[in-house]
């Protein structure tokens, strides 16, 4: 799955474009590297978000094409 949609179905971003925006604004860093919207999420994969001055840094648990909003936090596990 795309990085923008994971983004936006894990509800870590609320709209896919903002996600896309975030990608493009270099704010998003997949395993230690800047990544691009089109990047595949994966299982295991440590995902850091640039939310002003403060970022959320989550560890991809599963990947879905559809989550209930109820059932959206089971996709990642916050690190601290």
């Amino acid at each position: 799955m795309r990085l923008d949609k994971f983004l936006k179905v894990s509800r870590l971003i609320k709209r896919r474009t903002v996600a896309n925006d975030a990608c493009d604004g270099e704010r998003i860093v997949v395993n230690g590297r800047q990544a691009k919207a089109s990047y595949q999420v994966k299982v295991g994969d440590v995902i850091e978000i640039a939310f002003g001055q403060r970022t959320m840094k989550v560890e991809v648990l599963d990947v879905a094409e559809h989550v209930r909003k109820d059932d959206a936090a089971t996709l990642y596990r916050e690190i601290l």
